[in-house]
């Protein structure tokens, strides 16, 4: 399915996110809910009385009649393997019965011809069931659009409850994906308070394979505290999947493993036998294969052994394991147009960035590791692949998938229009469209990312290479932290480490780990404040000035604070308009992060506080780090342009980005 037309996107979504409530639907009624419309594979639109809308016709047909037939799911084609082909399925919620889920198909198939009359492929969302089509022979799960919905009032207890909805959601998603749940459905019930319980469900379509289905689920979970965190009800649809929760049984209780009827029994004995009579000889073969296969693996041919090497080594064991959507080289060939140059959209140590384009017209960006890079990159990239399957927050990149077939290792990430902070933020020009509301919700936007990723997330992580080049904007200038190559997790009882090889960006690092190898959560925290007084002042962490002899952007606020003149370290673009209040907090939580001693440092959790409140009171600050320039490496300083300016902060490695003019590849503690 090609990409789904923004125009109609967008007024579905603003019409979600404004719908009054979810409200509880009985048996003998269907509920619309939303739709997407998308262009055809053609770019062709519908037109009356031709062979396609015909088709189109015949497969709503084919569809309404087998929801009684083939029960939750059925998908066909009509005129396949031709020009006018189309191809479409159903999916009903598991908890209903044939009738209902008849009534939603055909209610359904009415709404895509009066909805999206033009195009040749759509989503039509109801509580009971969706349905989905396209033109062509085939349907591929989907990711995109999401569209999420929101119950408009709120819960009491607005903290309690969000966690308890995230434990809930990850927990009711693991279930549908689990080996017990065939049907990719499951429900799930946890008492809020002693009078509310929170009802919660998780459906996959059934052509949707166990993996991306939950990759599926995780991502429409990753939209939920952006919607619906504190709201008495939610849902996102996705193409390939829903989640949706409730104070109220939205559902009914059904029992999803289905029960043998008593005539299984009296065949069991002779199923048993036909069992043995398959299964045998097929055995009997698999034996002799792999006989034959570790004989001759153990013969000779290094070609073969170098290839098995890549295929069947831990990375690609341990990034599958992590179920996520696992791409062809042929797939990404085709989508970056076999890695031509002119979709290069950055460069770094790690390799190549390309920008690609899907069969479903989603554009992605391709992260390509270099040939044999050695065991750091390959360390980098197994780290960053298995970190992003784990983690999904609307202030983090989003990982689609990846490759790894022969000696290609491949990242596939969304595509982020806007390049990243450092494009906009250091360039006289550009800054012009970080407005100060603009450069407020980027650092709060990162602080939320980082705070998930310190406390919210699975996994208690430390990203140690946050910085500007770093941080990508989405269309709406909405911040997406990404690079999580250098990144470590922590156990549940771990609060610091130590390592011998420090690499990173210099500038960005906090003192404790430049010099002495030492990391904590607090280390995000220095590279944070560091980011917040850039954001402020629209300078670089290395700006020196002469009038007061500062020899850096720590050095330079610490003397405008004390002084009191802070306001003079604002971007003289944003002098005409701004809020004085927030302008303030930000510096003084700026100069709060960079103090030297990291027990000074506010944790994460503080500092969004401090964001969101202001009756909270903050200390005061101490005199900022000041690093020694001596041990210093200096890099070359490439200058870019464009999106490839922009992409060099995902292609970085230990050689970091070529953005940044202060940067270390490896230093050793003193």
């Amino acid at each position: 399915m090609k990409i789904f037309c923004p125009k109609f996107f967008y007024v579905i979504l603003a019409h979600a996110l404004c719908s009054s409530s979810l409200i509880h639907i009985g048996e003998s009624t269907t509920t619309f809910r939303a739709h997407a419309c998308s262009n055809s594979s053609t770019g062709s639109t519908l037109t009356q009385n031709s062979t396609y809308l015909n088709n189109l016709n015949l497969l709503f047909s084919y569809l309404t009649t087998n929801a009684t037939n083939d029960g939750d799911f059925y998908q066909t084609t009509v005129a396949r393997d031709t020009p006018d082909a189309s191809t479409g399925y159903f999916q009903c919620r598991l908890d209903i019965n044939a009738t209902v889920c008849q009534e939603c198909v055909r209610n359904a198939s009415t709404e895509a011809l009066k909805r999206c009359p033009l195009e040749k492929g759509a989503i039509i969302w109801f509580d009971e069931c969706w349905i989905r089509y396209q033109d062509g022979s085939s349907v591929s799960p989907g990711l995109v659009p999401a569209l999420p919905l929101s119950n408009v009032q709120n819960v009491t207890e607005a903290e309690r409850f969000n966690q308890l909805l995230g434990d809930v959601l990850n927990k009711v998603a693991d279930q549908a994906v689990s080996s017990e749940s065939a049907k990719k459905y499951a429900t799930e019930e946890e008492n809020f308070t002693s009078s509310q319980t929170l009802y919660s469900l998780a459906q996959c379509s059934s052509d949707a394979p166990t993996s991306f289905c939950n990759t599926c689920l995780l991502s429409a979970i990753g939209f939920i505290p952006g919607c619906c965190g504190g709201r008495r009800g939610g849902a996102v649809y996705l193409p390939s999947c829903i989640i949706r929760f409730e104070l109220y049984p939205f559902y009914n209780s059904i029992s999803v493993t289905p029960i043998p009827p008593p005539a299984a029994k009296e065949k069991e004995k002779g199923s048993t036998i036909t069992i043995i009579v398959i299964v045998l000889p097929i055995s009997v073969a698999i034996v002799a294969f792999l006989i034959g296969f570790f004989y001759l693996r153990n013969r000779k041919v290094t070609k073969i052994k170098k290839y098995l090497s890549v295929r069947q080594d831990s990375v690609r064991e341990e990034i599958s394991g992590g179920d996520t959507f696992q791409f062809s080289l042929e797939e990404i060939r085709t989508a970056t147009n076999n890695f031509l140059d002119e979709n290069k959209i950055g460069r770094g140590g790690f390799g190549a960035v390309y920008k690609g384009t899907l069969p479903n017209g989603h554009e992605i960006a391709v992260k390509r590791l270099t040939g044999n890079m050695g065991k750091g990159a390959d360390e980098q990239f197994k780290n960053e692949a298995l970190l992003m399957t784990k983690l999904q927050h609307r202030n983090l990149a989003r990982l689609i998938g990846f490759c790894l077939e022969g000696q290609e290792k491949i990242l596939v990430y969304e595509y982020v229009p806007n390049k990243s902070l450092d494009f906009f933020l250091f360039d006289q020009e550009k800054k012009n469209m970080l407005d100060w509301t603009t450069r407020y919700k980027i650092i709060t936007g990162v602080a939320r990312g980082i705070l998930y990723l310190h406390e919210d997330s699975r996994l208690k992580i430390i990203h140690r290479d946050l910085k500007a080049s770093n941080v990508l904007l989405d269309d709406h200038m909405n911040p997406k932290i990404s690079d999580f190559g250098l990144a470590k997790v922590f156990v549940v009882d771990q609060t610091h480490g130590s390592t011998n090889r420090i690499v990173g960006t210099y500038g960005y690092m906090s003192p404790e780990y430049a010099m002495h190898g030492k990391f904590s959560f607090k280390s995000d925290v220095f590279s944070f404040g560091v980011l917040v007084l850039e954001i402020l002042s629209g300078k670089r962490n290395n700006f020196s000035d002469e009038s007061s002899g500062s020899g850096d952007l720590l050095s330079y606020a610490w003397e405008l604070w004390k002084e009191g003149t802070f306001l003079e370290l604002l971007d003289p673009t944003l002098r005409n308009s701004y809020s004085k209040n927030e302008v303030i907090r930000c510096i003084h939580m700026g100069l709060l992060c960079v103090q030297e001693n990291p027990v000074h440092r506010p944790t994460m959790a503080t500092i969004v506080l401090m964001l969101n409140s202001y009756s909270a009171i903050l200390p005061p600050p101490q005199q900022p780090a000041v690093l020694s320039h001596r041990n210093r490496t200096q890099s070359s300083t490439t200058t870019t342009s464009g999106e490839q300016q922009f992409y060099e902060s995902m292609a970085s490695s230990t050689q970091g980005s070529t953005n940044d003019r202060s940067m270390i590849t490896e230093i050793y503690p003193r």
